[in-house]
């Protein structure tokens, strides 16, 4: 397995500044970012979260100038 990082439902939720509550209601949701689970511990990984953020961008128009 490479070196893939690793975060707690508490770690996930601070690189995405929500609160953990939030963060496992959008998991109970199937809205939020994917995860692993090993029995009752959920995992996100560094990978995941990025791609949920990328999933997220609005891309707005620049105005003319």
């Amino acid at each position: 397995m490479s070196d893939l990082l690793y975060y707690s439902t508490k770690e996930a939720a601070g690189i995405l500044k929500l609160s953990p509550r939030t963060l496992e209601n959008l998991r109970n949701k199937r809205q939020g970012p994917d995860f692993i689970k090993f029995g009752s511990r959920v995992l996100y990984s560094e990978e995941a979260l990025k791609d949920y953020v990328s999933r997220n961008l609005v891309v707005t128009k620049k105005p003319r100038r």
